[in-house]
């Protein structure tokens, strides 16, 4: 046996004990190149060949080839072993019992709150109003002066509002967005104005500190309490249902005047639902309206009362506590 018969041999022994032991592809792919490459093993012994005679060359060739076609097979054969337990072990860890129980994620719910102002919001953009914001911490003038309300008025005690060290105070009601879109804008106007609100009440079970309105506003010219009367029966008609009972009760306002309260027959009794009455014409001067060509009605309520009647709620103070077996009802 040649020198060169010699090394393929040993070649051919050496590969198929390094193939056999390969554990993954990437030291697959190492040995092929190891042995079969350009620059591999076997290149290197083959170049030896030129020192054969005539007659052992075509020998030796066809050996050469017989290792490389063997090597080859090898490396193939192991290659497919390994893809195939590669797939298995991948199938095995994403395999899904499907008869294991699921696992639920709890969903969230929109908050009572946020569900009435949505509908109340909706309800009035569909009678054609738009929305209208403005700050939570609003200036004396906003709050309370240019909306009619005299200096010895009771709103203005401070265990109604919560003053502020710099001069202004936590809007009492949303009416102040009401002053500060009129002059901003000219009439026609007819806009609703939800928001949070402050008030130095005792919490109970039916009042809180923080609370909920949303206010409403229509200016325009030759408006009277008859339209304000129409557009609130639409109004609860849509939010509370059909033929539900409702009145008209003559209230104050320093803001409207004439003005009333709305109560809805509910559950057996008469319910306040919102306060309501035709602008003040001292309050469209406010804002550089002329109270002798326009007219307007406003009307305000409480979101709270409205989620307390809706949902049969017998405490204010669950709309605030974030107890999830509460929230999850709705």
């Amino acid at each position: 046996m040649s020198e060169i018969e010699a090394r393929l041999t040993e070649l051919k022994t050496q590969a198929g004990d390094a193939i056999a032991s390969a554990q993954d592809l990437d030291t697959l792919e190492q040995l092929r190149v190891q042995y079969l490459g350009k620059k591999g093993q076997l290149s290197q012994i083959l170049r030896g060949m030129g020192k054969l005679s005539a007659e052992e060359r075509p020998r030796i060739g066809a050996i050469a080839n017989q290792i490389k076609e063997t090597i080859q097979t090898q490396l193939d054969q192991s290659r497919d072993n390994l893809e195939t337990a590669q797939l298995q072990a991948q199938l095995a860890a994403e395999t899904l019992d499907v008869t294991m129980p699921g696992v639920s994620r709890p969903l969230g719910h929109i908050h009572p709150l946020n569900s009435i102002i949505d509908r109340v919001t909706e309800i009035f953009i569909g009678l054609g109003y738009t929305v209208a914001e403005g700050p939570e911490m609003e200036s004396d003038y906003y709050n309370f002066e240019a909306l009619n309300t005299p200096p010895d008025h009771p709103a203005r005690d401070m265990q109604d509002t919560f003053y502020l060290p710099d001069g202004n105070l936590l809007r009492t009601h949303t009416s102040s967005v009401q002053i500060r879109y009129m002059e901003q804008h000219d009439p026609p106007i007819r806009v609703i104005a939800p928001g949070r609100v402050y008030r130095r009440d005792t919490v109970d079970s039916t009042h809180s500190a923080v609370f909920h309105q949303v206010e409403l506003l229509a200016i325009d010219q030759g408006l009277t309490f008859t339209d304000l009367k129409g557009t609130l029966k639409e109004f609860v008609r849509q939010m509370f249902g059909e033929d539900l009972p409702m009145r008209f009760r003559a209230s104050y306002f320093p803001f409207t005047e004439p003005s009333a309260e709305v109560d809805v027959q509910w559950q057996g009794k008469w319910l306040e639902v919102l306060g309501c009455g035709m602008v003040d014409p001292n309050v469209l001067k406010a804002v550089g309206y002329d109270p002798e060509t326009y007219t307007g009605f406003a009307a305000g309520l409480g979101v709270e009362r409205f989620a307390m009647v809706l949902h049969e709620m017998d405490d204010i103070r669950r709309l605030y506590n974030s107890d999830a077996r509460f929230l999850k009802q709705f």
